[in-house]
């Protein structure tokens, strides 16, 4: 995976918590990992995000796990980046990764499918062309 791709990401602080009893990250952990940095991603590539008004519901989430996770990795990332932008719906790509020698090593993929909802109505609702405008322009979708 070619990390130069992603435009934002945060530094990935591991828990003791996040272990389980073979002393890696449990798989459950890495969908919060992604729910942490797409909550920055989306107040950082949408400025006038407004999570009181501005909602999405996650219609799908894929994790692909490739190297175990530890608790102490060198430079430990969580990345993510716009890939396709629907109607109602726009998909988010994540990559966890971490440094060895100085290459970089990627624990896991994934992607999540965001589908705005109108918390009143109770109903999808088209994305918003502000939101779809500035996912594009950051990321070049």
């Amino acid at each position: 995976m070619d990390l130069s791709k992603f435009n934002f990401s945060l530094p990935l602080q591991i828990r003791w918590s996040d272990l389980d009893p073979l002393g890696h990250v449990n798989n459950a952990v890495y969908v919060t990992y992604f729910e942490i940095v797409r909550g920055h991603y989306m107040l950082h590539a949408c400025p006038g995000w407004d999570w009181q008004k501005d909602m999405f519901l996650i219609g799908n989430v894929t994790v692909n796990f490739l190297k175990e996770l530890k608790l102490t990795p060198e430079a430990a990332t969580v990345h993510v980046r716009t890939s396709k932008i629907g109607n109602k719906s726009f998909v988010l790509d994540y990559a966890i990764s971490s440094q060895k020698g100085g290459e970089p090593v990627v624990h896991a993929t994934g992607h999540t499918t965001q589908i705005m909802f109108d918390m009143k109505a109770r109903k999808t609702i088209e994305i918003p062309g502000w939101v779809r405008e500035a996912l594009a322009a950051f990321d070049g979708v």
